[in-house]
């Protein structure tokens, strides 16, 4: 998020009290708060020359740094004040307006030239401010320039080579304008365009401004190199972080987790760990070997071993849910001994199937689904084995009574057979016996009517010879008599 600067006025940074240079926590404070790229021009100059006055015109303000009269100085130590850049929007612009030099009243000029190192050292430019004509003595006001080689250390380990040291010096510095003015000025000598404040530096102000003080008031030479390293240590683990910070904004806009496979993940993670090194690049601050986007490497590597993880155990809560959901009314099922029967087993695994082809279906349960299904199975084995020994028991038992049931089948069907054998027979010989009847009776009705016949013919033969016989009588001899017949 950009912070807003709201100085009403300036504040001292570095504050001057007899002769012992401190730093501000009010101003450090202000300073830790920015979080923008800076500009920071500094005036430094003689006494009485007019430097805030005309660093005021650079604030394009009437008033603000304290204007001294031309026999007293007003500025003591170092002042600053923040704004808005006004002609690169999302920057600050820090000025900073310093301490009058060659104040005979301090008795020696080794402050001056502490004063005129720390605003050199802490702008990316420095403005030298002189009055009247450029003369011998304006020159030899210039002496503070060469101070320096003598109050700053370039490198913790400074190199006899001379040109290689001047390089140093060179590299450090900030651009070095130097302006010349009288009283009758009315505007700034740089028109409106500012162009001499265009060099954008992202500084951590704050962190130079105590390296730099407290290496004066502990009586050692500002050492820019190792100044450069502490300040590139608070830029490149603050650009780490804020990589960091991309990365996991990125994935957790992006990733839902359980993933379908681990590529899906590992595509996320590399898409959002090139937008945090490409945030780390654009913040980044001499990050000697790389090893800031090292370390910014590894702590991504850790964070997807971390999504990793969390990714496996989202997909087992997610996978062990939908079993439960699943697989519980089969478990319920096999305590109720639905499946303790003959063929019980067969219909368990039919349900079994079934429900796995459900699991199978089930959208987003992540890389662990196999393994978690697998291992569910497993658990129940021995239920599986206990429903198919049972089944394996019953259906034994079902054939023992089967071939029993079969057995008295076949005894009820012999004795059905034998008693429809009897019957049959018996049948029979009622039938039989009814047509030896039936024929006895027509033998007997036929001997009976034969016998009839018989007797018919032997009477009727009788009565003839006896009808002779009387034919044959004489007439007188016939009387009427009763025949019997024997």
């Amino acid at each position: 998020m950009v912070s807003e600067i709201h100085m009403t006025g300036p504040v001292c940074l570095i504050e001057n009290t007899n002769g012992r240079l401190m730093a501000n926590p009010e101003a450090l404070k202000i300073l830790s708060a920015i979080t923008q790229p800076v500009v920071v021009v500094a005036t430094v100059g003689r006494k009485r020359t007019g430097k805030s006055y005309l660093i005021n015109k650079l604030a394009q303000k009437k008033k603000g740094f304290s204007l001294g009269s031309t026999v007293q100085s007003h500025t003591k130590g170092i002042w600053m004040w923040c704004m808005p850049h006004s002609k690169k929007p999302g920057h600050i612009l820090v000025l900073l307006d310093t301490e009058g030099l060659g104040d005979v009243e301090k008795g020696d000029n080794q402050n001056d030239s502490w004063i005129f190192a720390l605003a050199v050292l802490l702008s990316s430019t420095s403005m030298y401010n002189s009055m009247g004509t450029i003369n011998q003595q304006a020159m030899d006001q210039l002496h503070y320039v060469t101070e320096l080689t003598h109050r700053v250390q370039p490198k913790s380990s400074p190199d006899e080579n001379e040109n290689e040291d001047s390089a140093d010096f060179a590299s450090f510095f900030p651009d070095f304008v130097s302006t010349l003015r009288d009283f009758q000025i009315t505007e700034s000598p740089f028109g409106q365009n500012l162009s001499f404040v265009s060099y954008i530096l992202i500084k951590c102000l704050e962190s130079l401004v105590l390296t730099y003080v407290n290496a004066i008031s502990s009586g050692d030479l500002p050492c820019m190199e190792n100044a450069v390293l502490a300040l590139a240590q608070i830029e490149n683990s603050a650009a780490v972080q804020k990589a960091i910070a991309r990365y996991e904004q990125q994935m957790g806009q992006k990733v839902q987790l359980p993933t379908e496979t681990l590529q899906e993940l590992l595509d996320l993670h590399r898409d959002s760990e090139r937008e945090a090194t490409e945030v780390f690049i654009r913040s980044s601050f001499k990050d000697v070997d790389h090893l800031f986007q090292k370390e910014l490497a590894a702590q991504l590597d850790k964070k997807r071993d971390d999504f990793c993880k969390q990714n496996q155990e989202a997909s087992s809560d997610r996978s062990s849910a939908l079993l439960q959901d699943i697989f519980s009314p089969l478990e319920e099922e096999v305590k109720a001994g639905i499946y303790s029967k003959p063929g019980g087993y067969r219909l368990f695994i039919q349900k079994l199937q079934d429900l796995k082809k459900k699991y199978y279906e089930e959208p987003r349960k992540g890389i662990q689904a196999e393994e978690i299904l697998q291992t569910y199975l497993k658990s129940k084995e021995s239920m599986t084995d206990a429903i198919l020994q049972t089944d394996q028991t019953l259906t034994e038992k079902q054939k023992e009574i089967e071939g029993e049931e079969k057995n008295e089948q076949m005894m009820e069907q012999k004795e059905r057979s034998y008693q429809e054998h009897l019957k049959q027979l018996t049948e029979k010989m009622e039938r039989d016996r009814a047509q030896f009847l039936e024929e006895e009776e027509r033998t007997l009705a036929l001997k009976l009517q034969e016998q009839q016949q018989l007797l018919k013919e032997r009477f009727e033969n009788v009565s003839r010879r006896i009808q002779n016989e009387i034919q044959n009588l004489p007439r007188t001899m016939i009387q009427p008599r009763t025949c019997t017949i024997n």
